[in-house]
Parts: structure tokens; C-alpha cells; sequence
């Protein structure tokens, strides 16, 4: 894993996709790859992305998660966004370069949200996925799970994953299979005092998300994919950034938060688009 200096702060990033050596550069598109809530390179496998036979692509650790840094102070989206300006801009501009499309993930496209807003002239397309603007369409808030005892907040947090979460099902969550099993392993494990505090000030952050009024300022090509079961970002969140963000178009997929395992359909869908 590599790791550059910007805006302050070291980011952690790995980079997969076709190289020179596998066809002309000009041929390959740059994505940066934003995670969702919690995201740690360690244990999200960025190498098995689907987008990165098609792509180069820049998969980080966002500030306070995995390896990169955890600085002081208070976090805003302003500075999540930021922080991933200045990854395009150093890694990805300086390899040549002029934009890049940007793929974002629940949390991930918060940030890309605000991304668009700070510096469109970074961005080529858009892909939004299980996501929402914020405001009075905000996706549910998760520090309200963090004061629920362990068991409550878990099964409240799988429901909010897939509404159709039956835990005496041969299959709890459809489609879902051993990512299931993951998940469960996970909820057992307690976080490091550091991991803890970097992922409370991400929700932090999460929580005074609002770019509603400005959406219609949003003009890239934007893809949005949504679950038809997925309760943490609403389907209905989904369809206020489609009606307002002037070149979106949206697309519903059966499977809930979790949708890109849930759903065979959804890669090769955002594949397209971008390509």
C-alpha cells in the first residue's frame, strides 16, 4: 500500500487496473473509488473490485480510517472532499490526466457529492450508489445504532441493510451469502480506541450532510443505483437526487445496502455507463 502527503494529512491508496503495459493510456479511464462509512482498505479487498479490469483505478483510506491519518480537530464533509481533490489532483492529474470519473459508495457519495460541488472541473461522470443528499433526505443516522446495546444495534443495522433480514432463514439476508458471514465475524471484534474515534467524527460528519438546495448546480453525467430493500439510504433519497441533478439517471436493483453482492446486474451497469 502507498501512501502520499495531501491536504495535510497522509492518505493510504492503492491503485489496480490495466497499466501501459496492457493497452495504450489512452485507452484507460481514471475512477477514484470513494468507500462508504467505516471503509478500511484491509478489510474491504479493493483488489477484487470489479472496476478494475476496466479501469485505473484509486481506492483510499479516508481520513481517519485504515492507515491514513487521524488529525485533530473537528471533520466536515468540506474536508472529506477535499481530501479527495487532492488525491486526483496528485495522483491522477499528474499522471497526465485532465478529470476522472468518480464512483461513490453510501458515505463515499456524500463525498463525491461534495466533491462535484467543490472542484467539478475534477470530475468526468458520476456513479452515486445507496447514497443521499442529506437534509430532510438523509440517510439513517447512525449514532442512534452506536447507543443501542450490542445485540439490539446489531440486528438493527442488518435491517437496515436489507429490510428483509430473517435471522432464521437458511439464508438471512438473499443474495448476500458469505459476506453475511463477514459481517456477523466483524460486530464481534471491538475497535481500537483510534479506529473508534475516527469512525465516530466520520459519522460525525455524516450526520451535517446537506447538499439538497444545490444539487441542481450538479451537472455531470451521474449514475444512480439504489436497493429496492435497502432502509440505511432509502430508495425514495435516491429518487430526490434523480429528479434534481439535471443529467442523472437512476436505476433500481434488487438487493438492499449491500446491493453490489446482492445483484450480479449492478456492476456491469455502472461499467457501462462509465465506459
Amino acid at each position: 500500500m502507498a501512501s502520499v502527503h495531501v491536504n495535510g494529512i497522509d492518505i493510504h491508496h492503492e491503485v489496480f487496473g490495466p497499466t501501459s503495459a496492457d493497452v495504450a493510456d489512452a485507452d484507460v479511464a481514471w475512477v477514484l473509488n470513494i468507500g462508504g462509512t467505516g471503509g478500511d482498505l484491509r478489510q474491504t479487498f479493493p483488489g477484487g473490485s470489479p472496476l478494475n479490469k476496466r479501469f485505473r483505478v484509486v481506492h483510499y483510506d479516508q481520513r481517519g480510517l485504515g492507515q491514513t491519518s487521524r488529525p485533530d480537530g473537528e471533520w466536515t464533509m468540506a474536508d472529506y472532499a477535499d481530501d479527495a481533490a487532492a488525491l486526483i489532483e496528485a495522483l491522477i492529474l499528474s499522471a497526465g490526466a485532465q478529470r476522472c470519473h468518480v464512483v461513490g459508495t453510501s458515505f463515499g457519495g456524500m463525498v463525491a457529492l461534495n466533491l462535484a460541488l467543490r472542484r467539478p472541473d475534477l470530475i468526468d461522470r458520476m456513479v452515486l450508489l445507496v447514497t443521499s443528499p442529506g437534509g430532510e433526505h438523509a440517510s439513517y443516522r447512525l449514532g442512534e445504532v452506536d447507543d443501542m446495546e450490542h445485540d439490539e444495534a446489531l440486528a438493527t443495522r442488518l435491517r437496515l441493510f436489507d429490510r428483509r433480514w430473517d435471522p432464521s432463514a437458511d439464508e438471512p439476508i438473499p443474495g448476500l451469502g458469505a459476506v453475511y458471514d463477514f459481517i456477523i465475524a466483524g460486530a464481534a471484534t471491538t475497535p481500537s480506541p483510534e479506529v473508534a474515534s475516527g469512525l465516530a467524527r466520520q459519522v460525525e460528519a455524516r450526520d451535517h450532510h446537506d447538499v439538497v438546495d444545490q444539487l441542481v448546480s450538479i451537472t455531470h453525467p451521474t449514475f444512480i443505483g439504489c436497493g429496492r430493500y435497502d432502509d440505511l439510504a432509502p430508495m425514495a433519497n435516491s429518487e430526490v437526487l434523480a429528479e434534481r441533478m439535471p443529467n442523472a439517471r437512476m436505476q433500481v436493483f434488487d438487493g438492499g445496502h449491500l446491493l453490489g453482492f446482492q445483484d450480479r446486474s449492478m456492476w456491469p451497469a455502472v461499467i457501462e455507463f462509465l465506459s
